[in-house]
């Protein structure tokens, strides 16, 4: 099994950043596609970004490209996703999620889908203020 921990959210301003963490156990980790979603207030769970295993390709959904930046250290059994310019509109519990499928790299529609990762964290609370 694996376990992931969110950590990093917290309330910033407008324009302000953050970056959020999320810690891995387990031995494969590094063999994971992982993802970040969110969910705002009366809203589903949204894809934000998603990271190869070994970090060579990345997806973003549009309303975060340019602003967040997802990376992960192996050696660590962690992915990040940095935020800069932060917008009211990123409000959200984000939560971070693994893939553990043993097929190659798919198109982001695929990574977009909630039911295709197997492990979940709790979520991180990120409050943007105008």
């Amino acid at each position: 099994q694996v376990q992931l921990l969110e950590s990093g959210g917290g309330l910033v301003q407008a324009g302000g950043s953050l970056r959020l963490s999320c810690a891995a156990s387990g031995r494969t980790f590094s063999s994971y596609a992982m993802g970040w979603f969110r969910q705002a207030p009366g809203k589903e769970r949204d894809f934000v970004a998603v990271i190869h295993w070994s970090g060579i390709a990345t997806y973003y959904t549009d309303s975060v490209k340019g602003r967040f930046t997802i990376s992960r250290d192996n050696a660590k059994n962690t992915v990040y996703l940095q935020m800069n310019s932060l917008e009211s509109e990123d409000t959200a519990v984000y939560y971070c999620a693994a893939n553990t499928a043993s097929y190659s790299w798919r198109t982001i529609d695929y990574y977009a889908i909630s039911g295709n990762y197997a492990y979940w964290g709790q979520g991180t609370q990120v409050t943007v203020s105008s």
